[in-house]
């Protein structure tokens, strides 16, 4: 089956005076795979909920190839949907889930059989299908939850959190089996996760969203190297929060560097914080008797991660941050030693605090 392009329009929905979802807008193109990435609360899960056709929103339109399909039921709507349980039917075996749907829809038993034997080898568990759910560990029943999703050819599949559940060895196996099979069946996929690591690993882009409204959809590179709003920034990755001053309409300075500013732009002379990414730092080391120097701090810690070391410093004003540097400098900045801060010269965004 070709992929579908999917569209959410203007998509509202209300529960008593919580607003779920605000004029949500998203297009998915055929064959691509989107994640919906936000906090607790912030509308992805109802999202995919009025997507799937569990629920009705207060207003917009769900569109599939450009036909409305936001009046039709779930059973109509051509979805597969993997969820966070694996909400497997105990008393069937793994191959008699797969097949599940295709009985529904009163597929010949033979044809049923080769699908599912099909898609359980797609998926890295062929020769498991007469095991029980009970028989199966977790990783394999959420295998089986996809393979079944799957077994009915839907234009969208669906995953609602689907690795929550996992412990973090499976989950990575996990996550890079469902983009392979995705990529090998070319099908459209929105996803939903609140793990920033998952989205931008797996997704073509990344859609993050805010008290029911998008904040910026873009490719996971983009989303982390140039982020649209401050709170994009500070809630993909890891970001420092530097106090600065604006000293003209586009620059700020910040550990006496002048740095262009990107996005809202306070007047000159406003007080700011500025967002720096641990990577955008730099470190110089300093004799413990330097001059007072707000750009001058005590390292706190050094935490290996292999290539790099984040090495943490604690400014005079009680600022604490993170500089990533090449792990063969990290001997230069011994804990309680000193150092200043030396951010590169890129392109910043700033808030008011």
């Amino acid at each position: 089956m070709p992929a579908a392009g999917l569209e959410l329009s203007a998509l509202r929905r209300c529960y008593g005076a919580v607003r779920a979802l605000d004029g949500l807008e998203l297009a998915l193109a055929p064959g691509e795979l989107v994640a919906l990435l936000g906090p607790s609360g912030c509308g992805k899960t109802t999202a995919l909920r009025i997507v799937a056709g569990f629920e009705r929103p207060d207003a917009g339109a769900v569109r599939l190839d450009g036909a409305d399909i936001t009046p039709l039921s779930a059973a109509k709507r051509d979805m597969g949907m993997v969820f966070q349980s694996y909400s497997l039917f105990p008393h069937l075996t793994a191959a008699q889930n797969v097949a599940f749907g295709l009985r529904l829809r009163k597929t010949a038993a033979p044809a049923r059989a080769a699908r599912a034997e099909e898609l359980l080898e797609l998926v890295g568990i062929g020769g498991h299908g007469a095991r029980y759910p009970h028989q199966l560990s977790g990783g394999q029943q959420q295998r089986v939850a996809l393979a079944r999703a799957l077994a009915i050819r839907p234009k969208v599949l669906l995953l609602d959190e689907p690795l929550s559940a996992l412990d973090a060895q499976v989950r990575l196996q996990l996550r890079d089996e469902i983009r392979r099979v995705q990529l090998d069946l070319g099908i459209t996929t929105l996803f939903v996760t609140h793990d920033q690591e998952e989205a931008l690993s797996i997704a073509d882009r990344v859609a993050v969203m805010r008290s029911g409204r998008l904040e910026q959809c873009a490719a996971p590179a983009q989303l982390y190297q140039r982020p649209a709003t401050a709170f994009v920034a500070q809630f993909v990755g890891t970001m420092n929060r530097v106090r600065g001053t604006m000293v003209d309409t586009d620059l700020v300075e910040v550990a006496g560097h002048r740095l262009p500013v990107d996005g809202e732009r306070p007047v000159p002379g406003t007080k700011v914080e500025v967002l720096l990414r641990p990577e955008a730092v730099g470190l110089e080391a300093v004799p413990a008797r330097a001059a007072a120097d707000p750009a001058v701090g005590t390292v706190r810690t050094a935490t290996f991660l292999g290539a790099i070391t984040r090495i943490a410093v604690v400014l005079e004003d009680g600022t604490q941050v993170k500089a990533d540097l090449p792990s063969h400098r990290a001997s230069e900045f011994p804990a309680a030693g000193r150092a200043r801060l030396v951010p590169a010269a890129r392109p910043v965004l700033v808030i008011e605090p």
